[in-house]
């Protein structure tokens, strides 16, 4: 869920500039939330059999129904949720989204709603054993996540090959025009539960918490969020929706204080 870096600033700029038009969210039914994803990105969302579905969508769902409200979904490249965000093209985004300190300048969170991190992905039979044997090798990162400054700043002798799906990064891993592929940790894992020859490094790059992005001048969508996220969580929703997706010692840690 996919995670996940900072809009350029031309782009952030844009949005800005067309932030104050009356946007699709605008022209909406009240009761109706129209919400972005990136549905490229298991097991936090994906198409499966023509359906949108995942851990995300599942919580979303789980959340306007707390709320009293429909969802319209919206599909759109990670690296646009912000931007589309700001600019009014929907009402919030659910998308693997770290909280980092760079978005919340531009946007507000919820309450994280899920406790994730960054690791690597690498061929079963890699000679890379650490993080540290990183430096120098190929590494693949989705555009506009934080893998991507995240290497940039922490391990400046990588060389990084970027690509706009999660999917890429796993199939250059695999054909072996790149040595490994950094991304949200439930995605890796994901892919390895389901993928044979594949490991994830035991160390994780960073431990972060995933939020539901919304704009600064809704403050009141996001206070009815975290009621609803509450509310899910006190009555046994979330835990369920939690073990659905993810192992039980995943469960046990997923709800980041």
């Amino acid at each position: 869920m996919k995670l996940k870096n900072l809009v350029s600033a031309a782009s952030l700029g844009i949005a800005m500039m067309i932030a104050g038009s009356p946007g699709i969210a605008a022209a909406q039914d009240a009761n109706v939330l129209n919400i972005a994803t990136d549905a490229t990105f298991p097991p936090m969302e994906f198409v499966d059999k023509g359906q949108r579905t995942g851990f995300d969508v599942d919580i979303m769902n789980a959340l306007a129904k707390a709320m009293g409200k429909q969802i319209q979904w919206t599909d759109i490249d990670f690296k646009g949720l912000i931007p589309g965000l700001i600019a009014h093209r929907f009402d919030a985004a659910i998308s693997a989204i770290y909280i980092t300190p760079e978005r919340a300048q531009v946007v507000d969170f919820t309450q994280p709603y899920f406790a994730g991190g960054l690791s690597a992905l690498v061929k079963a039979d890699s000679p890379i054993k650490t993080l540290t044997d990183l430096n120098g090798k190929k590494v693949t990162v989705q555009v506009g996540t934080k893998s991507v400054n995240f290497l940039r700043d922490n391990y400046p002798q990588v060389q990084r090959v970027e690509v706009e799906k999660n999917q890429e990064m796993f199939d250059l891993v695999g054909i072996g025009r790149a040595d490994a592929a950094v991304t949200g940790k439930p995605a890796a894992w994901q892919f390895v539960r389901t993928r044979p020859g594949f490991r994830v490094l035991d160390k994780e790059l960073t431990t972060e918490a995933y939020g539901i992005a919304v704009r600064k001048d809704e403050p009141q969508l996001r206070d009815q969020m975290n009621a609803a996220l509450a509310k899910i969580k006190a009555d046994g929703t979330y835990d369920a929706i939690v073990k659905k997706w993810f192992s039980a010692s995943t469960a046990a840690t997923a709800n980041p204080k």
